[in-house]
């Protein structure tokens, strides 16, 4: 026989027997034969040994744990100051948080907004945006060097 036709007499036999009922003693015990362990290897009962007698509490006991020094961690250095940003990257900044800030005030504290007002608001959205990507430059800094590898 090929192992092909081994396999399908395999599945045949699946098949067949798929609406057969299970046997009697494996459905009353949910759990194999061979975990069944016999009554006389029960554990023995544990003997109660008698409480350790209190001691008195004494001011001078010492910590469980000895205290950690703080000179075997790592401490990171402060981290550099932000950069200075010029005043067009600062104005972009505002309009871009801004135009959305204002509008959801307005709304929270229902303010009557007329058209231009939303207007002006979604427009310093959008050119806040527009003024930081463009100004975000798309190649190396010109002191980088001349070799032109992985640009962050």
């Amino acid at each position: 026989m090929t192992p092909q036709s081994d396999e399908d007499e395999v599945w045949r036999q699946i098949v067949a027997s798929f609406n057969e009922t299970a046997e009697a003693p494996s459905a009353a015990q949910p759990w194999p034969d061979r975990e069944n362990v016999p009554a006389e290897d029960a554990p023995q009962a544990v003997t109660a040994r008698p409480p350790v007698e209190a001691r008195e509490e004494t001011g001078d006991e010492r910590p469980l744990a000895p205290p950690e020094d703080d000179d075997d961690h790592y401490i990171p250095p402060p981290p550099p100051p932000l950069p200075k940003m010029d005043p067009g990257t600062k104005i972009a900044w505002l309009a871009l948080f801004g135009g959305p800030a204002y509008l959801l005030l307005a709304a929270l504290l229902t303010w009557p907004m007329d058209g231009w007002i939303i207007f002006a608001a979604i427009a310093a959205f959008i050119g806040g945006f527009v003024a930081l990507i463009v100004r975000m430059g798309d190649g190396p800094p010109p002191d980088s060097g001349w070799d032109d590898g992985a640009v962050i």
